[in-house]
């Protein structure tokens, strides 16, 4: 029986897999032109739709032809996106793109109607001719010239990254959304209900190593009852594990020895991070793109900007969250059975802002817009979380000191404004700090 792991593998490959619907589509278009011959065969058509056989073979060979000329054309586009991508985004985020439904759509809808025509083309003789399917692959045709004007519509304005932030930021939030309870149907206990000092018992290690993309909650929790035991993930999700380290640690008196393969097997290792189980994989990329607009060579500190308003978001969001160091899950009578690595406030607001503070500290714009980030999360988020952004502020104070020597300048850069520059005040209630903290 496939491990869950392969599973998760398999899944992640066909929803990033730009072959296998286009593929599904030719298989279909070929079905739908056989059932359209045989339809024509019992179907009486009216007069004004018949077609002599040089014209119904001229239509189909020139859709044939159409069908194959759009599909090159929009593998171009995707060849395009992979080269504005990797050159200005981040090439992070082509694990996004390549999810992209509409693409392939349009993808299945050229090959299912590339395919339909030439099935029909074999009927065609000196007196057949399916006039019913020579109409349908015109209709075909008209919506797929549709289609096409949808997909370029959608190309050029998803492509700004701008839009790009905010179909990432989106995705990450729905992500944190789906807490492990849910996915274990389990109970969250307190920490102290596993304190997981003590020696594990027997420990899964694993075997190639690769960046942790997810894990079977509710396998490792129905695993744990059937041996009695707590099993404790000794890796986050998006760490790299490296080959032979420990992977899950058995802790308790098993009843049975757990087999190392099958629990190796509730856990998925990759070649990189993926966002299923990730949130902070979304936020990776939000910062890398905001990153590469302030490098030398893009040198555009305006986008920086515009993503620091969905880093802003995102953060609001994780601010207002729970969130736990460590995730006790514990079966229907309270009894600890599986132990989770997760990520802090702390972890998230460093991400956050670390790279753009110290890549962006040279442009007035990005040290007013983060700072007025940082000052906006104070009040939006809980007291506990307050001291973080502070010493996120004073780190900003410090760059601003060391960047900015020319008092006036220092004090510019000190002023939070949503907009960067030329956006005025801060928002009501929102504190400006220019001094150091």
């Amino acid at each position: 029986m496939p491990t869950w792991s392969f599973r998760f593998q398999l899944g992640q490959y066909v929803r990033t897999s730009l072959w296998i619907l286009p593929v599904l589509g030719l298989a279909l278009g070929a079905l739908l032109g056989e059932g359209a011959l045989a339809l024509d065969d019992m179907v009486g058509i009216p007069t004004g739709w018949r077609y002599t056989a040089t014209t119904a073979t001229g239509v189909l060979t020139a859709i044939v032809g159409a069908m194959v000329a759009l599909l090159g054309f929009v593998v171009t586009i995707g060849v395009l996106v992979v080269q504005q991508a990797t050159g200005t985004l981040s090439p992070r985020y082509m694990r996004l793109w390549y999810r992209n439904r509409l693409q392939k759509a349009v993808l299945s809808l050229f090959a299912g109607t590339f395919a339909f025509a030439f099935t029909l083309l074999r009927r065609i003789g000196p007196g057949t001719v399916p006039d019913l399917g020579v109409t349908l692959a015109g209709l075909a045709v008209a919506v797929s010239l549709v289609m096409l004007l949808v997909y370029l519509n959608r190309f050029v304005h998803d492509l700004r990254p701008v839009a790009i932030a905010d179909r990432v930021r989106r995705t990450g939030l729905r992500v944190l959304g789906t807490s492990l309870q849910a996915q274990g149907r389990c109970t969250l206990l307190a920490e102290a209900a596993h304190p997981g000092h003590g020696t594990p018992a027997d420990v899964v290690r694993s075997a190639d190593g690769g960046a942790l993309q997810g894990m079977d909650v509710g396998g490792l929790m129905r695993a744990a009852a059937r041996h009695d035991c707590v099993l404790v993930v000794a890796h986050r999700v998006g760490d790299f594990v490296p080959p032979g380290a420990v992977l899950i640690e058995i802790h308790g008196a098993p009843r049975t020895p757990p087999e190392p393969r099958r629990l190796a097997g509730l856990v998925a290792l990759g070649a990189e991070r993926t966002v299923e189980q990730d949130p902070a994989f979304a936020l990776r990329v939000l910062v890398d793109i905001a990153s590469r607009a302030l490098s030398s060579a893009v040198n555009d500190p305006t986008t920086a900007v515009q993503v620091l308003n969905h880093i802003d978001a995102f953060l609001h969001a994780v601010g207002g969250s729970e969130l736990r160091g460590r995730h006790v899950l514990g079966d229907a009578d309270g009894a600890p059975r599986a132990v989770v690595p997760g990520r802090n406030w702390e972890e998230y607001l460093e991400l956050g802002v670390t790279e753009v503070r110290e890549y962006g500290v040279g442009s007035l714009q990005v040290c007013r817009r983060l700072r007025a980030l940082l000052e906006g999360l104070l009040p939006g988020v809980p007291a506990e979380r307050r001291p973080a952004v502070r010493r996120q502020l004073t780190l900003l104070d410090a760059a601003v000191e060391r960047e900015f020597p020319d008092a006036f300048r220092r004090s510019l850069a000190r002023t939070g404004d949503r907009q960067g520059i030329g956006g005025g005040s801060p928002s009501p209630g929102t504190p400006t700090r220019h001094g150091p903290r």
